[in-house]
Order: C-alpha cells, then sequence, then structure tokens
C-alpha cells in the first residue's frame, strides 16, 4: 500500500513544484527501505497490541488449564507457573504479519500465496486451540483431519505453482545458457553447483511435503517459553537474506541460483515475520505470559515452508531448522520404536525419555532456560551453515 501510495504522489507531484519536496518517497522503491519499515512496523505494532491481547484472551479465559507434555516435563514449578497461561498467541503474530506486508509489500502472487498458506492454517491451528480450551483437554482436533487440511492447502499450491505462468531463470556461467522453469519442477540441491530438474510430479510431491512437513515440526518445537518462535526468527533470517538474493537479477547469477522475479517481496514478508516475531517473543520469554499455540506455530512452519518452495529451496529449509527436523525426526523415531518394541516383546520401550527432544532434555534435568538458549545455539550453526551452501558448491 505505502509503495502504491507514494509512487501515486510521485506521478501527482511531477512537473510541479512538489516533485522536489517528495522526492524522498522514491526510498519506497527499495525492497530494503520496505523491508525495514517493515521490521520496525511488526516489532511496534506488537509491542502495542501484545497487553491488549494478553487481557483479550484472559477474559475470553482462553487459558491452557490441562496438562500437557511441557507441564509434565518441567515438574511442579512449571506446572504452577504455566496453569492458565492464556494461549492463541498466535493470533497476534498472524495479524501483525498480515497487517505489515499488506502495508509494506507490493502484491503479486508469490505474496498472496505466502499470506493465504499464512491465514488457512492460522485457522487450522484456531480451531484445534479452541478445541483444545473446551475440551480442557491436550488433544483438540483429531490428527487426521489437520493432516487433511495442511495437505490440501499444499497440494492446491503446489499446483498453483506448476500451472503459474510465472518462470524464474538460471544463468549457467560457463555457457551463459539461460535456463527457464516453473517453480516446481527444478530444485536446488545444497552443495551441489547446478539445478535438478525433478518433473512435475516429483515437483509437486517435494513441494507438498515441504509444506506440510514445516507445518507440524514447527507445531512439534512449541513446547517451552520462547523456543518455536526464536527458532522461527532465526530461520526467517536466512531465508530474508535467501529471498532478497533470489530477486535481484545481479546477486541470482553471481551466486548462480535461480533468479525469482517478484521474490524480493518475500524479503518484506520474511521481515514481517521477524519483527512481528521478536515483538511476541518479549512476551513469550521464560516465564510466558502467552503461549502462540497452534495458531501461531502451524502457520509459521508453513509460510516457512513455502517461502521455500517459492525460490527453489526446500532443502536448504532442511538445513536452516535442524532444530525443528530433530524435534520432528524424535517423535517419529519414538512413536515408531514404542510401536514395535510392544509388538515383539509386549511391552512399548523408548528411545528418547520424553519427545519432542526439548522435553528429553528436561527429564535429564536441564532448566527450560538452558533448553531454549542451546537449542537457539544450535540453531544459529544450522543457519550458518544454510546460508555457506549459497556459495560453498
Amino acid at each position: 500500500m505505502f509503495y502504491f501510495l507514494s509512487q501515486k504522489l510521485l506521478e501527482w507531484a511531477e512537473g510541479t513544484e512538489w516533485v522536489d519536496r517528495l522526492s524522498a518517497l522514491r526510498l519506497f522503491r527499495y525492497i530494503t527501505v520496505r523491508s525495514a519499515g517493515a521490521a520496525v512496523t511488526a516489532l511496534v505494532l506488537s509491542w502495542w497490541l501484545g497487553p491488549r491481547v494478553i487481557r483479550w484472551l484472559q477474559q475470553l479465559k482462553f487459558g491452557q488449564d490441562y496438562e500437557d507434555l511441557a507441564h509434565q516435563a518441567g515438574g511442579l514449578e512449571a506446572r504452577v507457573l504455566k496453569r492458565g497461561t492464556p494461549t492463541m498467541g498466535g493470533i497476534l503474530i498472524v495479524a501483525v504479519l498480515s497487517t505489515t506486508t499488506l502495508l509494506w509489500a507490493v502484491w503479486n502472487p508469490l505474496v498472496e500465496l505466502a499470506l493465504l498458506s499464512l491465514l488457512v492454517l492460522a485457522g487450522l491451528g484456531f480451531y484445534d486451540d479452541y478445541a483444545k480450551i473446551t475440551q480442557q483437554s491436550g488433544h483438540g482436533t483429531k490428527p487426521q483431519v489437520k493432516l487433511w487440511v495442511q495437505f490440501a492447502l499444499a497440494l492446491f499450491v503446489a499446483i498453483y505453482l506448476w500451472k503459474l505462468p510465472a518462470t524464474s531463470q538460471l544463468r549457467i556461467a560457463e555457457s551463459k545458457e539461460v535456463i527457464q522453469s516453473n517453480l516446481v519442477s527444478v530444485l536446488m540441491v545444497p552443495f551441489y553447483k547446478f539445478p535438478i530438474e525433478v518433473g512435475a510430479i516429483a515437483g509437486i510431491l517435494i513441494t507438498t511435503l515441504s509444506i506440510v512437513g514445516s507445518s507440524n515440526a514447527v507445531n512439534l518445537t512449541d513446547g517451552l517459553d520462547g523456543l518455536a518462535i526464536g527458532c522461527t526468527l532465526i530461520v526467517g533470517f536466512v531465508f530474508l537474506v535467501v529471498t532478497y538474493l533470489a530477486g535481484n537479477v545481479i546477486a541470482a547469477e553471481y551466486l548462480q541460483i535461480p533468479f525469482v522475479p517478484g521474490a524480493g517481496e518475500l524479503t518484506v514478508f520474511c521481515a514481517g515475520l521477524i519483527g512481528a516475531g521478536l515483538g511476541f517473543l518479549w512476551y513469550n520469554c521464560h516465564p510466558a505470559q502467552v503461549f502462540m499455540g497452534d495458531t501461531g506455530s502451524l502457520a509459521l512452519g508453513g509460510s516457512l515452508g513455502i517461502i521455500a518452495v517459492l525460490v527453489h529451496q526446500p532443502f536448504l529449509l532442511v538445513i536452516a531448522g535442524g532444530v525443528f527436523v530433530a524435534e520432528a525426526v524424535s517423535v517419529i523415531l519414538q512413536r515408531a520404536w514404542f510401536r514395535h518394541t510392544k509388538r515383539k516383546f509386549g511391552t512399548g520401550r523408548r528411545i528418547f525419555l520424553m519427545a519432542p527432544i526439548h522435553h528429553h532434555f528436561e527429564k535429564r534435568g536441564w532448566h527450560e532456560s538452558q533448553v531454549v538458549m542451546r537449542f537457539y545455539i544450535l540453531c544459529v550453526l544450522c543457519a550458518v551453515l544454510a546460508l555457506s551452501t549459497l556459495k560453498l558448491r
């Protein structure tokens, strides 16, 4: 919105005495300026709306009064501190991020798909959180229902991108050849120099799994104060860099990554995500005043997944989101091993003291803040490794 308003004012001032006075509005043409504006706007909005949203959730009695894994893992002190803490705080993140993107980004199909995924998954998460609160149970919506909605959304996005007429471009430096591709059938593999043509079917499958997997992985990570949102911020910064490079034809050609017209506007989206996330972390750090709930975790995870797909880098998300991957894998291994040993020995056995893996370390005696900070450190290492793959190929 700000971009279009600024350009309309410049057009109106052209040939008048106002043209010099309004020359500063040309800054809105730069993605870096609008990204900085989006981050600051999202942060300020989060600080301003945060206390109001928390009070509103408390008035609605949208608090977590049931026993969940976090309560069980943290012991008596954690049970006392966390009981009654309002959940559904993801409403704050989603509202701020959507508003900020509408204000600062230039709309295109990529931004619209990112916002669509954010809002649909936030709605699914809200429904799940509401079911948990009304039932006062940690079960909420049936897992099959959540997976059906996630797969339906991801499949729609994948097919839409396959049919989208807009293409990306990759210029091979040695031969000066320009490869045209859609956003699904060609993927970049970390530490490998050239793009890989995977075809429509495999591309649609990878796209679908990236969005669904990322959404659920962030959801599983959301178990300790500040853990999920902090790791999301770090991964979000990685894709802020990647989307800017992918949307800049000179940088993309230099690094030999696909140039995706319009991807620079996803940088504004990522900046808004970082600002909204930092504002939410202000209230979600230990001891948390509000939890994001599935409303936030499903939406943020899905957004990271679709952004990775839109710049041909779903495998880069696996590296950057290494903490999310570890959390998801720990749950898969725990359940698979428990079922296998129950069939074989009659009694289920466990690999970890508790899954997801952050609860395992709590059971080992780590304080909640220790687990969170150490996972932040691991996430930063994963982020550095992910960014290094842009050049080390």
